[in-house]
């Protein structure tokens, strides 16, 4: 398969593949480099924090996150709440969540003007691997662990609105059928 990572580009809800769950990583580390780099270019262009491989339509269990540190976030807190750069996360898994669900209004780039209220474990463990295939885990706390569990989600197929606390999904409802109608918002 050839692949240009210069085509990529941020899908839509409906688009199907937003609803697919991704497989494996098994590319070799240079295509999964080239991809997150154009992927990491339309987070920022974006002003997102976080894209999923399944985002820019490629079935894949990747994502990319840059949760910049803030008076609120610190890449030094123990456990983290922010990264220091934009991070690779190559067929991520999600472990030990940890404190009580805490509900914070999420938004999302395939989502465009749509957000909503959902609950979410404060923390949460990563074990991935990172562009080069080197594994890591990690331990992440606030808006980092929010961001894991969101794009996370993505790769198996699963929306905030799929999250959303009731009332979200009701002052919601007509952006998501705008949408689906393929309006603009």
């Amino acid at each position: 398969m050839s692949l240009d990572p210069s085509t990529l580009h941020i899908l839509h809800y409906p688009e199907p593949t937003l609803r697919r769950k991704a497989r494996e990583v098994t590319e070799s580390a240079e295509v999964v480099r080239a991809v997150a780099a154009r992927m990491i270019e339309l987070m920022f262009e974006a002003e997102g924090i976080g894209l999923a491989a399944p985002q820019v339509g490629l079935p894949w269990r990747m994502f990319v996150a840059h949760v910049p540190a803030s008076e609120t976030r610190s890449v030094d807190s123990d456990p983290p709440t922010a990264t220091r750069e934009p991070v690779v996360y190559v067929n991520p898994v999600l472990s030990a969540p940890t404190g009580p669900l805490e509900p914070y209004e999420e938004g999302c780039l395939s989502l465009p003007e749509i957000r909503g209220e959902v609950l979410r474990p404060a923390g949460i463990t990563i074990s991935a691997s990172d562009a080069a295939g080197v594994p890591f885990t990690q331990t992440g706390w606030g808006l980092l662990a929010r961001c894991w569990q969101h794009e996370t989600d993505h790769l198996d197929g699963v929306l905030i609105l799929d999250r959303m606390t009731q009332m979200s999904r009701l002052k919601n409802r007509s952006a998501v059928r705008r949408l689906e109608r393929g309006e603009p918002s």
